[in-house]
């Protein structure tokens, strides 16, 4: 038998319910509004890492490994995959599970760099 592998220990940066206005043409929830989830959790993660302002600078790395259904709590959890004076890298893994606590899985992983900025914008580094 295979052993599920379970959600990462820390808590989630983000955890939001799927709504029926997410979905696309299939009914299942567009991969745009996940990649969204994703990106808004990193920030945050690369926020509160760099200690302040931070814009997405590329995702690296994207794979969406099953769907989410309408009515799923979604959650999105970060670590710090890597950095250098100038970006860090976030690894970003969402979950989702349905309303009753049941049958967690992971449902996309990527990897997504963030550039800290400065009040004009411009790179700062950290």
């Amino acid at each position: 038998m295979t052993e599920r592998p379970s959600q990462p220990p820390e808590a989630p940066l983000l955890r939001t319910v799927a709504m029926p206005c997410d979905t696309n043409a299939s009914g299942a929830i567009f991969g745009g509004w996940i990649l969204s989830q994703m990106d808004l959790a990193g920030g945050t993660f690369a926020a509160r890492r760099s200690r302040g302002r931070v814009v997405t600078g590329s995702i690296e790395a994207m794979r969406f490994i099953h769907a989410v259904e309408v009515g799923d709590e979604v959650s999105c959890f970060c670590s710090l995959d890597g950095s250098d004076e100038k970006s860090l890298t976030v690894k970003i893994e969402t979950w989702s599970q349905t309303r009753d606590g049941n049958d967690a899985e992971k449902v996309t992983e990527g990897l997504f760099t963030y550039v800290p900025v400065d009040d004009a914008g411009k790179p700062r580094g950290f």
